[in-house]
């Protein structure tokens, strides 16, 4: 094969006739890469002057492409997409993993652990699909999934326990000042209950012996992370997973109102397409489940 690379003209001075070629002006070149007008202007009247034919009309406020330089730029154009796209080829693109969730599960447990995942994985690009609803494999494009329920979860899907769901009392540490957290029904009718969407109220208070003429009052919410946050805020007491405020408690945010907890009727767990073979889903199933190991180690 013969060598043609002898042949090739400056790089400099092609790139300086493409970005010329679709400003049809030296000046708008030169501010694109960053040069001298004169200095475009030299490389093109190099690069006219080393292929023998002129590439370009100049007019007083224009160029204009002659035949030539109209039939070379279509060339070199293809040229430098080729190069471009080899690049970009070339360099370690980002593993794209999506994983879905509730936005309660997403707030209060995942993302605070995301930096980890990121420092461990920087080659993961993760996005976060946090929803209600049921979110699809297949018509979301989700690769792993965090859902509240009970196995088997479909067809074709693997299941791994994730966490159980340990519901537990909790307030601001303002609500507990000059008093005892509550340890009756009646003394529980005396704070603001902050409800969510699964209501476990009714079981708690029944725990408590409720009298039937005991008036509860209450602000209830779509999302449990919202109860979180209102009680973080000392407007009542919420009830939620453990894990959710896990943080919350070891930072001094909220502490435990009531003694003992509640095993919900339903645990979360991780949810995949058995077919996929992924390592770097298998990488995201490793992780999440090593960090409910490093939070129950704590305990």
């Amino acid at each position: 094969m013969a060598n043609v690379h002898g042949k090739l003209p400056s790089l400099n001075a092609l790139k300086a006739f493409e970005v010329s070629a679709r400003h049809l002006n030296f000046r708008l070149a030169a501010e694109e890469l960053g040069v001298t007008q004169g200095a475009v202007a030299q490389h093109v009247r190099g690069l006219e002057a080393e292929l023998g034919v002129k590439l370009f009309e100049r007019k007083p406020r224009t160029l204009a492409l002659t035949g030539e330089g109209r039939s070379y730029i279509a060339d070199i154009r293809r040229a430098f997409e080729i190069i471009g796209r080899a690049t970009v080829e070339l360099k370690p693109q980002a593993v794209r993993l999506t994983i879905s969730t509730t936005p309660t599960f997403a707030s209060r447990w995942l993302i605070p652990r995301l930096p980890d995942f990121t420092a461990r994985h920087p080659g993961y690009d993760l996005h976060i699909l946090a929803t209600e609803r049921m979110s699809s494999f297949l018509a979301d494009g989700v690769d792993l999934a965090v859902r509240y329920g009970k196995p088997p979860f479909g067809t074709g899907l693997a299941a791994e326990l994730l966490f159980e769901q340990e519901i537990i009392a909790v307030g601001s540490p303002a609500l507990l000042i000059n008093r005892e957290p509550p340890r009756s029904a009646e003394e529980l009718a005396e704070h603001t209950l902050l409800h969510d969407a699964h209501n476990f109220w009714p079981e708690i208070i029944e725990r408590l012996g409720s009298p039937t003429d005991t008036t509860f009052k209450g602000i209830s919410f779509s999302q449990t992370s919202h109860a979180i946050e209102a009680a973080i805020a000392g407007q009542g007491i919420a009830l939620a997973n453990r894990e959710f405020v896990e943080r919350d408690l070891d930072e001094g945010r909220l502490v435990r109102v009531l003694d003992g907890s509640l095993q919900g009727p339903a645990n979360f767990y991780l949810i995949w397409q058995r077919y996929r073979k992924s390592p770097a889903i298998a990488a995201l199933v490793a992780w999440l489940i090593a960090e409910v190991a490093t939070t129950a180690s704590k305990d």
